[in-house]
Order: C-alpha cells, then structure tokens, then sequence
C-alpha cells in the first residue's frame, strides 16, 4: 500500500510531558497531535504500547496484544468521574525529563483500583453492553491475558513455568478454579484493558480527525515470560516444562564478535503454518485496528532467522533457518487486506529479503545518520533512495544526530558537512532537510532532532539492560522548536498533505 508523500514525528507516549511521572494518553498527547498539524505533519510513528517487562523495555512485553496500563490518563478517569479531584493530585510527581518509572507505577496502580472499582459500581447498561462487545471482540486474546497477568502477580512475575505445575501446565480444572478464586482480580484485568483501549482510540481519533496517520510498531519476537507462550506454547520452541530450547538472536558480525543473543523463544513455524497462521492474522488485525499502519521489526527474520539453542551462552553456534516467507504474508494479506506495512529492513540485508519486501511493495528503512562511513554509493545516501521508502534521520536506537555528529569519526564529519553544504553546527536540521528533500515517500524524524537535543536525551543503547526508555520533554520544549522551519521544509519538498484526497 503506497501512502502519499508525507512528513511526521517518531515519539513513544512515555516521553509526553505531564504531572504524573510517565507520559499518558491525556492532554499533553493532545498538544502533541496539535503541534503535528501545526506543522503539517501528517505521521505520528509510536513504539509498541504493549505492556512492558524487564527494564521496561516496550520490545519485551508480557503480550503481543494488550496495551500498557500505564499510559492510561489520570485526567481522564478524572473526567469521566472515576477518580476524585484530591485523588489524582496525590499522583502528582515534579516533571523532570525522566520517566519516574517505579513511583509511577506505584502511584498509578493504586489509583487504577480505585477507579476499577467506580466502573463496575457505576457501571450502567449502555457501558456494559460496551464493556461486553469488547470482551467478546478481544476473547481470543483477552481471556488468556487477564488469567496470566493475575496468575503471574501472585507469583511476582516470575516466568510462569515456574508456577505450580497445573497453572504452568494450563490444566483445564486448575484455570476453572483459578477464575473462581481470582475473580476480583479477573475483573481487575479486563477493566485495566477496556480503559486502556477506550483511551487511546479516542485518541488515534483525535489524530485522524486532524489528517494523521499513526504508525504503530510490531517486534518480530514475543518474550517468553508472557500470555502469548503460556497460552501457546504449541507454537513456541519450548518443552514439555515451558523451557525455550531454541532462542532468537543474530549472528556474531562487525559489531559483536559473540553476536547477540536476545533469548526469545523461536516460533514453530510449521505448527503456525498447521493452524493457517492464526495467531499472526489476529496479531496483524488487532494491530490494524488499533493503529494505520505498522513498522515490523526485524523483517529480515521472516525471510530467515538466526536459531540458537537455548542452552548457548553466547549467538555464536547458531545456524540459519529458512522463515515463513509469502506463505504467511500470503495468508494475512488474503485475511487482512491490505497491508499499510513499512518493513524494518536494517542490517545486513539479503537478496530473498529484498524479494520478500518488495513483492508486496513494503516501503523499507533509510538512516541519514548511516550514510557517511563509506562513498557515494552508501545506500543510506539520500541521492541513492527508492521512492518506495521511509528516510529517518535516526531511529529509537540511535542517537540524537546532534549526539552522532559530536562523537562520530571526523572523516564521517566531514563527508556530512561536504554533503549537506553546511558547518555542522546545526547537523540536525541538514539532516532533516536531507530527508525531506529526497524522494523517500514518507520522512520521520524523532522529535529530539526537532528539538535541537544532544546524546542525553537518546531513548535507547541496544545492547544495555538498564538506563533506557527514560527520556521525557517538557511543554517547554515542544513550544520552544521552530515550527515555521518545519513548514517551510515540508512545503517547500511537497510533503504537505491535502486531508480531503
């Protein structure tokens, strides 16, 4: 699906300023999506709104379906009566450019119980039928999750083949019991995910309404502490206990002489392929209908993957292993429809995930900040793009192009300068004028770039377990940044969008 030539912002909700600790679907979201339109952006680009794991990490989520419930607004519970006004200021955390994730959830998960338990005690026919239509909508995933979620905090979130073997093992008695028990906290669960839902699709509506479009984010792999393994482990590689024998990662290269080995559970594609792919058509539909569009993570994994067993300790003694290919992007095409997928296509990019991509015409990635460590043939070279791509001046994982230009070799310094005609001094802004001049259909930028930010507000070090996800702005920096340059840019390289075609 080819999407008009167009310009938008890469920001995860965390970063929203806000008086709560951690960025929110509430009214700074809104001034976000404001600022987008002022500015005739048309993309708003998110990280997965799944809930998060270890280190809070958006890519490692105990679902592949459920939404965070932290980004859950206060202010709105507060609008729709669920919570009281001296309720929500006892919530209040000093804004600082860090999400203060341990208070928050701290703060934020007493106040959820409080305002779960006015839904169900206000709870009147015409919410209920609601509420009913969205259970009934999302059983297929819904049902599992809240069993896992409830089953896994009185386990204190340890990976759920550690529980006792009945509930590890899914024994039908042992669920019916456990929903009996445990329906307080079931109701709990289902509420948490109603909210969740209710809000951020008023707000994509928001966005909609004012001509933008937002790109949602599916990672490749699922973790294996999560609803998605417990409730299927016939499509995983795990055994009979629930331990992964086969694990995700890639192969030692430049970067990593051991590789990486990220230890997610392989899929077993040929059980999904049994099963007509079932699990990744419900994935793809609940992501289009929550988002429209997706970037897919790791595409090259489809194509084929890096299998290691699990008892390695390192990514060396792995092999390559063929992936599903066009059977399965045949089957979700013929389910879905179209497909308004952008494929992450960096790294080491073969021949047959070329094919894959452009066989269905899947917009790929190009990095400006990428562009400068060889010669004029660097594909990452805005001179060299397709026009069926998406160009970033750098991504979540990178780091600010402020930050890249101070710590970046001096011949690639120079390449920069020489190519954007430009002292360096303002690298940020060359580099987002490099990518809205060149015929990529679509070009994002993160918002530090826009904001003129350096290494410190970089979202994410792959490779580190701690310190990531952490950044935030403040209402002062999203007022501060030169909306007229934006404009101008976008204008002057015909990216502004005409709402009504």
């Amino acid at each position: 699906m080819r999407f008009p030539r167009s310009s938008g912002t890469l920001v995860h909700p965390t970063s929203f300023p806000g008086k709560y600790g951690i960025g929110d679907f509430g009214y700074e979201a809104r001034a976000f999506i404001d600022f987008l339109e002022s500015t005739h952006q048309t993309i708003w680009q998110v990280l997965p709104l799944t809930p998060t794991g270890y280190g809070n990490s958006p890519y490692a989520s105990y679902s592949a379906f459920a939404g965070n419930p932290f980004l859950i607004s206060p202010d709105i519970l507060l609008e729709k009566g669920l919570l009281s006004a001296s309720e929500v200021n006892t919530l209040i955390i000093p804004s600082t450019t860090t999400v203060a994730y341990e208070q928050a959830f701290e703060k934020k998960s007493a106040a959820l119980t409080l305002a779960c338990n006015r839904f169900y005690e206000k709870l009147d026919s015409k919410q209920n039928e609601a509420f009913m239509q969205f259970k009934q909508r999302h059983a297929h995933w819904l049902d599992d999750y809240v069993l896992f979620m409830t089953l896994a905090k009185k386990h204190h979130m340890q990976p759920w083949n550690t529980w006792e073997r009945s509930w590890a093992t899914r024994e039908a008695s042992a669920l019916k019991k456990a929903r009996k028990t445990y329906e307080e906290e079931l109701k709990f669960e289902y509420w948490v995910q109603f909210e969740f839902l209710s809000q951020w699709m008023a707000l994509k509506e928001y966005a909609n309404q004012k001509g933008i479009r937002v790109i949602g984010d599916i990672p490749i792999f699922v973790d294996h502490n999560s609803a998605d393994v417990w409730a299927n482990p016939k499509y995983f590689a795990v055994d009979d206990k629930g331990e992964r024998t086969l694990v995700a990662g890639v192969p030692p290269d430049y970067f990593s002489e051991t590789g990486q080995l990220w230890g997610n559970p392989q899929y077993d594609w040929e059980a999904l392929e049994k099963d007509g792919f079932s699990w990744w058509v419900d994935r793809f539909k609940h992501m289009f209908l929550t988002c429209d569009a997706i970037r897919v993570d790791h595409f090259r994994g489809f194509d084929e993957y890096w299998e290691v067993p699990a008892s390695e300790k390192t990514a060396i003694n792995g092999r390559w292993v063929q992936g599903p290919g066009e059977k399965l992007f045949d089957t979700i095409l013929r389910e879905c429809g179209e497909l308004p997928i952008l494929a992450e296509d960096l790294g080491f990019v073969t021949e047959g995930v070329e094919r894959l991509r452009d066989k269905y015409a899947f917009p790929g990635m190009k990095i400006v900040q990428f562009a400068f460590d060889a010669d004029a043939s660097n594909s990452f070279l805005p001179h060299n793009y397709p026009q069926n791509c998406v160009v970033y001046s750098g991504t979540h994982d990178n780091d600010t192009s402020l930050g890249w230009y101070h710590q970046a070799p001096e011949h690639e310094k120079h390449f920069a300068r020489s190519y954007s005609r430009s002292d360096g001094s303002r690298i940020n802004w060359d580099f987002i004028r490099l990518g809205m001049m060149s015929v990529a259909d679509q070009a994002i930028f993160p918002l530090q770039d826009f904001m003129d930010l350096s290494t410190e507000h970089r979202m994410n070090f792959p490779g580190t377990s701690s310190g990531n996800w952490l950044w935030r702005y403040t209402t002062k920096m999203l007022d501060d940044i030169n909306r007229d340059e934006i404009r101008y840019l976008i204008e002057f390289s015909n990216r502004k969008v005409n709402k009504n075609r």
